[in-house]
């Protein structure tokens, strides 16, 4: 099977987007050789039906891969059958579509307790290829699945409560869910992302995942798992910092531009076109697609310069996110050959040299008390990026989210 990489849309924060956002999303993704986006719809957007219709337009025209995602997340608007149906039925034949074994691709957002009536969707729509994200069920409920779904998504992309770095455990566990060895095995999907800080209490969300090296961490894991698909989480949800697009302002949900406007991200793609081919090819050393590159992402403040924002270390973890983020620049480097790097924070230098035998290099530079702006140079290319201050935002709590940069 194929192996494939396709990126998280929020399709919810689309509201009067136009047809020219779409390509530009598109286009983007694909110089980042992305293969296709996961449309994460859900059952009460009154701009849906024209969003997807112009999401399909343009990827039909650029030629892009697309496929549903259900949000099956809530419990009071639940999704009916027919309308399932009708939206599988709607863009199946559409030559955007993923297709797997000749069935359209269609994936959740959660909703196991949904699982009962996707027989009924597969009937009403002469068939599908089912890969949920039922994460809240984790590795041993998806192995009762198996008469019910043909592969399985994890969301599950990011350290838990009280840790630093990402592990394999989760996926490994999917894959054996999943059959892996056997004649009976199906696809894993396998969730990858860059980081994560969400403060919107009012939607009881208020954590940071430890992303200091989580964009190498995982990368590096995708060739240990080597897993069917891979879906980043996320192109644009910017409220949990998890983009990698471009900041689109209509899209920002009321109450995350505060920790979200000046912090780009956009910088985290220029690594994927080695990192997707690496994937592809089932090797670490490839040879490069691009020009070589760095990338380098951070906070602007110390984690311990002030209040937290009520912010805690890890999606329902009981420490702030204060003790466990780490004051550091982070940089991925990626060369053919040895190459010195250097970075300099407010007229503070520190070089270092990339080793062009492994491609990749993963360096982390703590602040040391350091203060002013952040730049990068390597190959006689320097990027500056907002600087490191010692005064919190306008919030009076600390910003958690990275700004990135790239030379």
């Amino acid at each position: 099977m194929a192996r494939q990489v396709y990126a998280h849309y929020m399709v919810g924060l689309t509201d009067n987007q136009a047809l020219s956002q779409w390509e530009t999303d598109i286009t983007q993704a694909k110089e980042a050789l992305i293969d296709g986006f996961a449309l994460n719809i859900g059952p009460v957007d009154a701009w849906t039906d024209t969003q997807l219709a112009l999401a399909y337009q343009a990827a039909e025209s650029l030629d892009f891969d697309l496929f549903i995602s259900f949000d099956q997340s809530s419990t009071t608007n639940i999704w009916t059958v027919e309308s399932v149906a009708s939206y599988v039925n709607a863009y199946k034949d559409s030559s955007a579509q993923v297709l797997v074994d000749g069935k359209p691709m269609v994936s959740t957002f959660e909703g196991p307790g949904w699982s009962d009536n996707w027989a009924t969707v597969r009937e009403q729509t002469g068939g599908i290829f089912l890969v949920p994200d039922w994460s809240s069920l984790g590795p041993d409920g998806i192995s009762g699945m198996s008469s019910v779904i043909d592969g399985a998504f994890s969301w599950s992309a990011w350290p838990g409560p009280g840790a630093t770095q990402m592990t394999t455990d989760q996926d490994v566990l999917y894959q054996t869910a999943l059959g892996k060895g056997t004649t009976e095995e199906k696809p894993y999907m396998m969730g990858v992302s860059p980081y994560f800080y969400v403060n919107l209490p009012e939607w009881s969300k208020n954590w940071y995942s430890s992303s200091e090296s989580l964009w190498y961490d995982r990368w590096q894991q995708v060739l240990e798992v080597d897993p069917a698909y891979i879906e980043i989480i996320t192109w644009n949800d910017f409220s949990e910092s998890s983009y990698i697009s471009d900041i689109v302002p209509a899209q920002i949900v009321s109450g995350a531009e505060v920790y979200v406007d000046g912090f780009d991200h956009s910088a985290m793609r220029a690594v994927l076109p080695y990192f997707i081919t690496a994937y592809k090819a089932g090797a670490k050393n490839v040879d490069l697609t691009t020009d070589e590159t760095a990338i380098a992402w951070y906070r602007t403040t110390s984690a311990t310069l002030g209040a937290d924002g009520g912010t805690v270390w890890g999606q329902s973890g009981s420490e702030s996110a204060s003790v466990g983020a780490r004051d550091v620049v982070s940089i991925i480097t990626i060369t053919i050959d040895d190459t010195e790097v250097q970075l300099d924070i407010g007229g503070t230098s520190q070089s270092f040299v990339a080793n062009g035998t492994n491609r990749v290099n993963y360096f982390e530079v703590p602040f040391n008390g350091a203060l002013g702006d952040v730049s990068l140079t390597m190959n006689g290319l320097s990027s500056t990026g907002p600087a490191i201050v010692n005064t919190l935002p306008a919030t009076g709590y600390v910003n958690f989210n990275a700004a990135v940069i790239q030379v």
